[in-house]
């Protein structure tokens, strides 16, 4: 395993491209294009999860302070979920895709053939290390390829825990773990992949796509951005505040991709949306929600400082109207709503990925989605609404990643829907076929016999010939007759 190899020796630019000659070996022998190969891969990693679940649960215990439940549901069940999908689909998938021909190649059959790019490199994030690490890897074998993956430094139990595992469970001819920080990363990239597959922020996603412009590499960027979440009048608020506290604080105390970054609702809606999730919040976390074993902690100190100066800010620090209390010596920080934050402040100016939630008010919720389209294209948005025309406008005018109408995050446990981002929010898209898709080659295919071969296309060239070729372009039965017969 590159992960062990490198306590004995640094991970240089030079082990790098070993360990890539090593997998182009393994990949050119064609053992990964076969079904037999990619089957057994996808079930060693179900089989993995499911006899390390409580190993998986220890780690991010460790990583993050992550509760039980939510290790269990969003990261071990939904990566079991991913293989047994690829599992049921595979041979459908891997099958070529008859298409139809026109006159012009008459007589023919063509179909779309996915062949596996090659070798892949997938650097995976911290928020969710094990299932972001290990999702991409299910599309990566179900199309056949050769694999690496890079999981996060910053969630050091996890990523040893991936470069064990994957070292007995997986075949380790072509697929490896490299560990590390900035140096190895940094290493791994200055190498001629096949695709990159980066899920994190959009600074280092520029740092990925520049390495990967060098080589012409084609990329996959899961990045993030300011998730919006509409608030109507009109609806079950108790409902609808818990959909929002468990897509926000219920996925990882805020450090999701996905979860909502603020909220837009009317003035008149606002006292009232405030009472609701304050009761709720009480409910699911307690009058004292520092002690809570229901909420992850921030990740590191790094981030602490980062929320804490967001929330310090001396436009900002009068806002708060509920929570904002936190503990530096246990990376605790209590679920925060801000009402009517400065649209200029730094907390309404970058990604929060943490448990504070700023609430924006509207005199009509019409105005929301100009606030919304006013900044960069978000990884998802959220509206709760029983309104048609209000869905329709935010459906059709409202650019994200995703949407979803009156819950929040679920479009992620969708396997028929594609996820990623849009704009800087992502590149690319991935989950079920769209997973399998993004690390395939779609290679066209046309068969022909040697009957049917028309003179029309051999020189030398004449008025015939060109009106004749005209029309059999142009695909008119009327068209080829005409010039079949002489008339223009």
């Amino acid at each position: 395993m590159a992960g062990e190899d490198k306590k004995q020796q640094p991970f240089d630019s030079k082990a790098a491209s070993s360990l890539v000659a090593e997998l182009r070996g393994a990949f050119a022998s064609g053992t990964t294009r076969s079904y037999q190969w990619r089957e057994s891969q996808l079930r060693g990693l179900l089989r993995m999860t499911d006899e390390h679940e409580q190993d998986i649960v220890a780690a991010l215990r460790s990583d993050l302070g992550k509760p039980e439940l939510e290790s269990v549901l969003y990261e071990a069940a939904m990566l079991r979920n991913s293989c047994k999908f690829a599992l049921k689909e595979l041979q459908r998938w891997m099958m070529p895709e008859k298409v139809k021909t026109s006159l012009t190649t008459f007589p023919s059959s063509a179909e779309i053939v996915s062949e596996p790019l090659g070798v892949v490199l997938i650097i995976s994030a911290w928020n969710y290390p094990y299932l972001l690490s290990l999702d991409p890897v299910v599309g990566a074998i179900a199309a056949g390829n050769a694999v690496v993956l890079k999981p996060s430094e910053i969630a050091p139990a996890t990523s040893a825990l991936l470069a064990k595992l994957l070292g007995e469970y997986m075949d380790s001819s072509s697929i490896r773990v490299v560990e590390g920080a900035v140096p190895e990363t940094t290493a791994l990239l200055e190498q001629k992949w096949d695709k990159i597959f980066y899920t994190g922020n959009g600074r280092v996603g520029r740092i990925v796509m520049a390495a990967a412009a060098k080589h012409l590499t084609p990329v996959v960027l899961e990045l993030g951005g300011k998730s919006p979440v509409v608030v109507d009048s009109g609806i079950n608020l108790q409902i609808a505040c818990r959909r929002i506290i468990v897509g926000k604080w219920g996925n990882n105390n805020g450090q999701a991709c996905i979860a909502s970054d603020y909220i837009i609702t009317t003035k008149d809606l606002a006292p009232k949306l405030v009472d609701v999730l304050k009761n709720e919040l009480e409910t699911f976390y307690g009058k004292n929600p520092l002690e809570s074993k229901d909420l992850s902690r921030i990740v590191n100190s790094d981030h602490f400082t980062r929320l804490t100066k967001l929330l310090d800010e001396d436009k900002v620090s009068k806002k708060v109207v509920y929570g904002g209390e936190r503990d530096p010596t246990k990376l605790q920080i209590a679920p925060t709503i801000l009402l009517d934050v400065p649209r200029d402040s730094l907390i309404m100016n970058e990604e929060i990925f943490g448990p504070l939630l700023p609430i924006l008010t509207v005199d009509k919720l019409e105005e929301s989605f100009d606030i919304i389209n006013s900044g960069a294209k978000p990884l998802a948005a959220y509206i709760f609404t029983n309104d048609k025309k209000l869905k329709e406008h935010f459906v059709n005018n409202v650019s994200a990643g995703g949407l979803v109408v009156n819950d929040t995050t679920v479009h992620l446990a969708v396997h028929a829907l594609p996820f990623g981002g849009v704009g800087e929010s992502g590149i690319g898209a991935y989950h079920g076929k769209f997973s399998f898709d993004a690390f395939s080659h779609k290679k066209a295919v046309v068969y022909r016999s040697f009957m049917g071969d028309a003179a029309i296309r051999y020189p030398p060239y004449t008025n015939g010939k060109l009106r004749l070729m005209k029309a059999l372009l142009g695909g008119s039965i009327l068209g080829i007759l005409r010039a079949l017969f002489g008339r223009s």
